[in-house]
């Protein structure tokens, strides 16, 4: 048996990730927004080891999840499935930080800096990385004018590249990043063309197969396949921009 975290796992892909792992004989620890989130997960899911509650567009509530989570842990492996999508408006935090890249890129980020580093990271992106643009010097579309798709896009170009970063910096960490796919869920919308159980195969994968099969760090996955990622995600440079980026704003580095 080997233990696992899985964020924004109340449904969707996360919550499927999770169940597929409990049906594999592991232990399991989920996370819910809220607490009326987290106790229908209970419900839904009472083999889990524990749902943890956090809305991690908070970076008090952040800390506070990483704290419970350690609690709780260690862990083998650490999937960070958690994220919202597109906005028609830009929507601030309570700390005053855009909320898409408060949560897809911040929460990963501070989970990463305040919890002990597990054998195995997966940070989920979007096909959609792409598209994506690292704009340092307007990460948060203060200055630009707002485009929800892009800054979705972007976020998930960040998610590559600090997959890539914790990749290089703790090569004793076998740290991916993996797009789903366009899944069937409430954030994949209608018109989405692939089933959950796509949607979760490769980070389970990733998560449980033996050393020899996944064994490797610093690419992009889909379905098991190793892909070529945006250009940008294999700046140095940029991953290095980046990773201060979100040090200066959540007030937390990477451990040395």
């Amino acid at each position: 048996m080997s233990s696992f975290l899985v964020t924004g796992s109340a449904d969707g892909i996360g919550l499927h990730t999770a169940r597929e792992l409990l049906a594999l004989g592991h232990r399991v620890v989920l996370h819910a927004r809220n607490e009326q989130r987290a106790a229908q997960t209970r419900d839904a899911v009472p083999d889990a080891a524990a749902v943890l509650v956090g809305d991690v567009s908070s970076l008090a509530q952040t800390r506070s999840l990483a704290a419970a989570a350690n609690e709780h842990g260690p862990y083998d492996a650490v999937i960070h499935n958690v994220g919202v999508g597109s906005a028609a408006r830009r929507e601030v935090t309570e700390d005053g930080i855009e909320r898409i890249f408060a949560v897809n890129v911040l929460t990963p980020y501070l989970l990463t800096a305040l919890m002990p580093l597990p054998q195995r990271l997966v940070y989920l992106t979007s096909g959609l990385e792409a598209a994506g643009h690292a704009d340092f010097d307007d990460l948060q579309y203060e200055r630009k004018a707002w485009d929800g798709m892009r800054a979705y896009s972007d976020s998930k170009l960040h998610d590559v590249l600090l997959a890539f970063a914790v990749a290089r910096l703790f090569p004793a960490v076998l740290s991916n990043a993996v797009d789903p796919g366009w899944i069937k869920t409430r954030m994949g919308g209608p018109n989405a063309t692939d089933e959950l159980a796509d949607g979760a195969e490769t980070q389970v994968w990733l998560a449980t197969a033996d050393p020899a099969e996944v064994g490797f760090s610093g690419r992009y996955l889909k379905r098991r396949q190793d892909l070529r990622a945006n250009a940008a995600a294999y700046d140095i440079a940029a991953q290095d921009r980046l990773l201060a980026a979100c040090a200066e704003l959540t007030g937390e580095k990477f451990p040395a």
